[in-house]
């Protein structure tokens, strides 16, 4: 496969866009929360971004395979959305999330046996010094266990980056789709189950305006549109070249939050947030990179 050399100006500003888009949905994904579930927000998103599979072919993956990125992808967003509703500032949730780098590639050097270089190596230790110093901060403005749940969503984002790599050379917007209907079945039976269908139904008869634009936004920009764009500049370019700027999505959602809600941070926390994507900035700017493109 060939590549371009340099990114075409375009192209990067359609990077730049995409980290803003999915650094920003951490901010919206909080305002959708304040009326409704975790688990239903997640339901929606994934139900809307399923509506593209009417139209599009099934990728030619196996079913054991679609179905294995699905129920981890349900686990990595149910996951955030539950440590955002349960008082993790959207920000540190932004960061925490990104730390998936670090996860991905510890889980290819223990399953792939793809060992690490010595500057992922160290870029894994700073990262896992600044996710320390943010478990110190635990317990002033949310609980253990809502940190606990949201560090699994890192954990599920790499799990599904390993099984990515196998669907490499499928379009990323006939796959996404067809993840979210087969991540549908395990979310209603979650949400029915939590929830029931009554008050799933009051849920969603009483969504206003600016919840349902917020839904909306999330799985046709945040998923849709902000994944399609991903693919198709892997597809052009290495990943070298377009996996750092996923290094914005961190301050684009710390910048949004500390807008939208005054979000501040300590001198703790922010030192361990700005620890955690130094390290994830060595492990991705290395000159030997992962062979990973998914790790963004």
């Amino acid at each position: 496969m060939r590549f371009n050399h340099l990114m075409k100006p375009f192209d990067i500003a359609l990077a730049v866009t995409v980290a803003v888009i999915w650094g920003v949905g951490f901010v919206v994904t909080r305002i959708a929360l304040d009326e409704m579930s975790s688990t239903l927000l997640t339901a929606l998103r994934f139900a809307i971004t399923a509506l593209p599979c009417l139209f599009l072919p099934r990728p030619k993956l196996s079913w054991a395979l679609v179905f294995g990125i699905s129920w981890l992808l349900v686990g990595q967003f149910l996951a955030q959305t539950y440590g955002i509703a349960h008082g993790v500032p959207a920000g540190l949730t932004a960061v925490i999330v990104q730390s998936q780098a670090l996860f991905t590639v510890a889980l290819a050097a223990l399953f792939l046996r793809e060992l690490p270089t010595r500057l992922q190596v160290l870029g894994i230790a700073i990262a896992t010094c600044g996710l320390l110093l943010i478990c110190f901060t635990v317990g002033y403005d949310f609980s253990v266990s809502a940190f606990a749940v949201l560090m699994s969503a890192p954990v599920s984002f790499a799990c599904s980056n390993l099984l990515l790599r196998r669907a490499s050379g499928v379009p990323m917007l006939d796959l996404f789709a067809w993840i979210g209907l087969v991540a549908l079945l395990p979310l209603l039976g979650v949400l029915l189950f939590v929830e029931g269908p009554t008050q799933t139904w009051q849920a969603l008869s009483h969504i206003s305006l600016q919840v349902a634009a917020c839904v909306l936004a999330l799985a046709v920009l945040g998923t849709t549109l902000g994944y399609w764009i991903w693919g198709r500049l892997l597809r052009d370019y290495t990943a070298a070249q377009v996996v750092p700027f996923a290094l914005l999505v961190p301050f684009f959602g710390a910048g949004a939050s500390a807008i939208v809600f005054g979000e501040t941070f300590g001198p703790l926390r922010l030192t361990g947030m700005v620890v955690v994507v130094a390290g994830i900035a060595v492990m991705l700017l290395s000159p030997k990179p992962p062979t990973l493109p998914e790790i963004a």
